[in-house]
């Protein structure tokens, strides 16, 4: 009852000081972008010029990422599925509400305004993308209030790593290679290292998964799968860039899942397939072929990839998540250092490799449409020619290939230091009494925060099934 008293009081006061907070920025900072604003239209406007029909069609299906692809994946424990969804919903609503204000300052400001348009909702769907991938560490093992703060923290830490990355470093990172899985895997990380529970490393009695939230958890691994490629397309340069984003994921996407069915049965004791690598493991490729996705780099480039980052992913769960939990104090609740960490670290060195081999013969002069920041300097005479073959081409910063990799490599390090040290601030934060974190008892439970049906005791009165672990995951 005291913490039912304590969620009373504490959920309600949050959302809604939140809400009136959020209600005044909006009110005082934001307002329409050139293409939403009427008074910006006249006779000469051709409404299909619009951006909403470019931005549109990739933020539909973020939208079905975010909020069903994470949410139904995140419902696989037998008894917080519950949770796992309506707090997905949760945190993402919130998450991409305080993204476009946060954001908004440092990506879409102007004469003193937010200029909001749907490619700051596309935006902030990313920096939701990076809480939610966090949220998957810590799952079952914090309260919704919690999981509000740590959103409220994790969101201005990511957008100022973005600001500063895109606009000094100068990157290559299309698919979000570094500024999504890197950061949200470190600082997922490092806030489970500050919450960490000894007596959850000898397994929990709700952490079983049952028959049919396996199948659901399923059935968002396969929503993710679908609209992954637009994921990873959505931001990059449109035309061809795009088009051989969307050919490379699938491309990555396909071949990982081959091989996770064939090293799930190869690796069981049984020879059976095991359906938390199903769920989780398949989506690998498409994180591995994150920051070289818009590249040059051929499909069969990509189709090694989506192997390389299932063997990895495969083997991680297998063996690097159970040694994180037990000598490093990381329990890691959905395997993100597996999915999204060793992944992503793949995916930045395939991608410096396609920086250092990228050229004019193999691109053309859209070599400096891919990548910008090698394009020469304004007063060099070589942009002026290049602009005859491609009219409209901007002024770059006349990096070398290896400049750009160098640049690479410290915003990867970067962004890894940052988003570990800003996760062990946020669980330090969290850790504080008053934000009501469940016992050890209750975690991975449903009960203490929902209204939960007659049946529900039949289910937890169940005895978990043989086999059944937390590998499921993110």
């Amino acid at each position: 009852m005291k913490r039912s008293v304590s969620l009373k009081v504490q959920l309600p006061s949050v959302v809604f000081v939140s809400e009136v907070v959020f209600l005044a920025l909006y009110a005082v900072s934001v307002t329409y972008s050139d293409d939403a604003d009427a008074a910006r239209q006249d006779n000469t406007t051709e409404p299909m010029t619009n951006s909403l029909y470019k931005d549109y069609p990739f933020f539909t299906d973020v939208q079905v990422m975010i909020f069903i692809g994470f949410g139904c994946l995140l419902a696989f424990l037998r008894l917080y599925g519950y949770g796992g969804m309506a707090f997905n919903f949760l945190v993402a609503a919130f998450a991409i509400q305080w993204a476009i204000l946060v954001q908004g300052y440092f990506q879409f400001y102007s004469d003193g305004k937010i200029r909001l348009g749907v490619i700051n909702l596309l935006s902030a769907e990313f920096a939701c993308a990076v809480v939610l991938i966090s949220f998957g560490a810590v799952l079952g093992k914090t309260s919704p209030v919690q999981l509000l703060v740590m959103t409220l923290l994790e969101v201005p830490v990511f957008a100022v790593t973005e600001w500063v990355v895109l606009k000094y470093l100068k990157i290559n990172d299309a698919g979000g290679s570094i500024l999504v899985h890197l950061f949200a895997c470190y600082f997922g990380l490092g806030v489970t290292f500050v919450l960490y529970r000894p007596s959850l490393n000898n397994g929990h009695p709700k952490e079983a998964t049952g028959y049919h939230s396996d199948i659901f958890s399923l059935m968002g691994t396969l929503f993710l799968w679908v609209f992954w490629p637009s994921f990873n397309s959505a931001m990059t340069f449109k035309g061809d860039d795009q088009h051989r984003a969307i050919l490379h994921t699938f491309i990555a996407l396909s071949s990982s899942t081959l091989t996770a069915f064939a090293l799930s049965a190869m690796l069981s004791k049984n020879g059976r397939l095991t359906m938390a690598d199903i769920q989780n493991v398949t989506l690998a490729g498409g994180v591995t072929v994150g920051a070289s996705v818009d590249m040059m780099i051929s499909p069969a480039a990509a189709y090694g990839l989506g192997v390389a980052g299932c063997i990895a992913c495969m083997l991680g769960y297998r063996y690097l998540t159970p040694f994180l939990a037990r000598h490093c104090r990381i329990q890691d609740q959905c395997g993100i250092h597996n999915l999204h960490g060793l992944t992503g670290l793949i995916s930045c060195l395939a991608g410096i490799c396609a920086i250092l081999m990228a050229s004019e013969e193999t691109y053309g002069p859209s070599l400096y449409q891919t990548f910008a920041h090698r394009a020469p300097v304004e007063e060099d005479p070589k942009h002026l020619k290049l602009q005859q073959l491609i009219p409209g081409l901007q002024p770059g910063l006349g990096r070398t290939a290896h400049e750009q990799a160098l640049y690479q490599v410290a915003a990867m390090f970067g962004t890894i230091g940052v988003a570990a040290v800003g996760g062990i601030i946020t669980g330090l934060v969290l850790k504080l009494p008053f934000l009501a974190a469940p016992s050890d008892e209750l975690c991975f439970d449903d009960k203490p925060y929902f209204n939960v049906p007659s049946d529900y005791d039949n289910m937890a009165g169940l005895e978990a099934p043989s086999g059944a672990t937390l590998d499921n995951k993110v």
